[in-house]
């Protein structure tokens, strides 16, 4: 019989966390779970979620504990996992990364640009301190990080808590490979999920390209993937309640554009924002944006859905969507756990693995996961496309990290002007002195 697991849900009151909790009710057989808690220091936010979860947790799995809390050392006492996906200053302060970016002719973008450089300053912190709870309550559990933006934040891990049991992760090349596997599936007539492939893929988070897909039976499936990218972008039927909103189908069909620079490989679908700045600039609205979108959209409906939970008590006529990054949460835990060694795209140190990359960049490449975490499969030399592109927004990155550890104003200008989505030095320093006294609040203080 498999050992079970206490699991800590760090950004409890998500409106991705109700579909978390779900898959990993879905996934008791082969990753048993002895108790979940939710942590959050929003306690009103997280307690509307939390006691719709408790309904649904008594009818599916009334042998599991189930607990909610703001407090980290009941938090944090006694379990084996830490699976954290925070938002400081939630949707309030995203409509801001976006908005303000805007005002001046930049992308907005929650992870890209301006906008995610100033969501990374706000997240190093509260990450540092979830891994410092981790050390001090139970130093031996694993924390599973996919809280934005994931480089950043596995960058500030790398130089900040070295060592330790923290593997940085995120659901989009998941979802992307999702949708590859629906249009394989609409152009051969046989059903195929992305668990059918083995794939070659490298990058930054949010900033990568797939070289090979293969089917696990050894078929070579990229032609007829680009083949279908070069007409549709990653545009198919599938359904995703994650990225359904009309500012992702856009995304979606504009690979197809980004395909076009380099038609050897399959790209991710952010590179549109620093290949294609201006157009994003032009058909984005500065008084409406992605954060409007989500706030009104998924925020709405998943608080909705708890509140006509606890109504009525139950959980069994209505119900949270399970969106794909929960699975890939549960695939990795049970990778760790059970020392299955399953291939998994995850954001490591390079340490060679890019031959022609600094050896300190984390990068986002194909791993083998067991028991002692992540081994990373090597790569080889990238061609000067990418190689150009990934070291100017990894340095970028990098010098976020240095500006909050140094609390340095002139590093963090200068992230902002090496970023390809910035035109000007002196446009980076108005963005800049706008969105520090936004993040006041959340930022270090710059000098």
């Amino acid at each position: 019989m498999k050992q079970s697991s206490a699991i800590c849900i760090a950004g409890g009151g998500s409106t991705y966390t109700p579909g978390i909790v779900l898959m990993l009710l879905d996934n008791l057989d082969r990753f048993p779970i002895s108790r979940i808690t939710l942590y959050d220091n929003n306690e009103e936010r997280q307690a509307k979620l939390a006691q719709a979860c408790a309904i649904m947790m008594k009818e599916k799995a009334p042998d599991i504990v189930f607990n909610w809390t703001s407090d980290p050392q009941t938090a944090f006492t006694g379990i084996d996992f830490v699976m954290a996906h925070i938002r400081v200053g939630l949707y309030e302060m995203r409509e801001k990364d976006e908005k303000i970016p805007l005002k001046y002719g930049v992308v907005g973008q929650e992870t890209c640009g301006p906008g995610g450089i100033a969501y990374g300053m706000r997240s190093i912190g509260p990450v540092i301190e979830i891994a410092d709870y981790m050390e001090k309550y139970s130093p031996n559990a694993w924390l599973l990080n996919y809280s934005n933006p994931a480089s950043i934040v596995a960058e500030a891990t790398r130089r900040l808590r070295p060592g330790k049991h923290i593997i940085n992760i995120c659901d989009m090349p998941v979802a992307l490979e999702t949708m590859m596997a629906a249009a394989l599936s609409e152009r051969t007539g046989k059903t195929y999920t992305r668990k059918d492939f083995e794939v070659r893929y490298y990058g930054l988070n949010h900033f990568g390209w797939w070289t090979d897909i293969h089917t696990k039976d050894g078929k070579d499936v990229m032609p007829i993937l680009k083949d279908y990218i070069k007409e549709n972008g990653f545009a198919t039927n599938a359904k995703d309640f994650q990225h359904k909103d009309a500012s992702w189908k856009e995304t979606y069909q504009k690979a197809k554009d980004i395909y076009a620079l380099d038609p050897t490989t399959i790209p991710s679908t952010y590179l549109k924002y620093y290949l294609f700045p201006d157009e994003v600039v032009a058909h984005s609205n500065p008084a409406y944006t992605r954060a409007n979108e989500v706030m009104e959209g998924r925020e709405k409906e998943v608080f909705g859905i708890a509140e006509r939970i606890i109504a009525k008590g139950t959980a069994k006529e209505d119900t949270f969507a399970v969106g794909v990054h929960a699975s890939f949460i549960v695939d990795l835990a049970c990778a760790i756990r059970y020392n299955t060694k399953e291939r998994m795209l995850l954001i490591v140190e390079n340490n060679g693995a890019i031959a022609n990359l600094d050896d300190t960049a984390m990068v986002e490449i194909p791993c083998l996961v067991g028991s002692s975490g992540a081994e990373a499969l090597t790569v080889g030399k990238i061609p000067s496309f990418q190689l150009g592109l990934i070291n100017e927004q990894l340095y970028v990155e990098k010098l976020v990290v240095e500006a909050w550890i140094e609390g340095s104003y002139g590093k963090l200008w200068q992230a902002l002007t090496l970023s390809k989505t910035v035109p000007s030095a002196s446009v980076a320093k108005k963005i800049l002195d706008e969105l520090m006294e936004a993040n006041k609040e959340y930022w270090p203080t710059l000098s």
